[in-house]
């Protein structure tokens, strides 16, 4: 699921897992700007945020909404400590499995704790002295899983925004059907282009079904990420107990 370049040529199981991851994204961030009017799967509305409680001189949610961005940032360095600190020192085991895991985990937190009523109101006033929690952990989980398929695809894919991907997009777009490549360049561009749009698509399809799910069910349509993610995590499980057992096998 997680251990691949975007330009490989993989079997289309690999391809939906890739998807779902950005399901996923979609559907959290959804769900945050559902809650509480703000979008969580990346940092660059908080610092405009920020710049307008600064303006409005209000301190404490300036101070707040550039604090957030942190907790992806610790998301992210969680993941690189769990799965990069491995590869390096050569441990061959469970790597990415345990970030999905975490990332399920929060969701459950977000979940639970909304529904009984320590986030305050679904979709109530945004005002982030009440929402701190709630965004921290939901930036926390997209830092994660982000980090995570970063680590893992050599930072060909990311699956929780889509601005870089949309510019990568564009460019490979330009590349295979206007410049002059070779044939198996252009078929490389190709392939890595048809995976941007379907993580696209994901991204916009998870968003949509979020929007329906959060609606009737509030909070606790959070435990729909938490299954995608206990999903993933048990897809990455499986496939690096299987690389483990090629790898002591001698066949890897």
């Amino acid at each position: 699921m997680f251990i691949h370049k975007s330009h490989e040529k993989v079997d289309a199981k690999t391809y939906f897992d890739w998807f779902v991851l950005a399901f996923l994204a979609g559907s959290v961030n959804a769900g945050g700007y559902l809650a509480c009017h703000r979008f969580v799967s990346h940092v660059t509305g908080f610092a405009t945020l920020a710049g307008v409680s600064i303006e409005g001189r209000d301190w404490f949610e300036a101070l707040a909404c550039l604090a957030i961005p942190l907790y992806f940032l610790l998301g992210a360095m969680l993941s690189a400590y769990l799965t990069e600190k491995k590869m390096a020192v050569k441990v061959h085991g469970e790597r990415y499995a345990p970030v999905m895991w975490i990332v399920a985990l929060l969701m459950g937190v977000v979940a639970a704790g909304g529904h009984y009523g320590f986030f305050g109101v679904f979709g109530g006033t945004p005002y982030i002295k009440h929402n701190f929690i709630l965004l921290a952990c939901l930036c926390g989980a997209c830092g994660l899983q982000n980090a995570a398929i970063t680590s893992a695809s050599g930072a060909t894919i990311r699956t929780t925004h889509m601005t870089g991907l949309t510019t990568d997009l564009g460019l490979g777009l330009i590349r295979a059907e206007v410049h002059h490549l070779s044939p198996e360049h252009r078929d490389r561009e190709r392939l890595a282009n048809a995976l941007r749009i379907g993580t696209i698509f994901s991204f916009v399809g998870g968003s949509m079904c979020a929007a329906l799910v959060f609606t009737r069910w509030h909070y606790r349509g959070f435990y729909m990420p938490m299954l995608i993610a206990l999903y993933a995590a048990w897809v990455a499980r499986e496939s690096e107990v299987k690389l483990l057992k090629g790898l002591l096998a001698g066949k890897v």
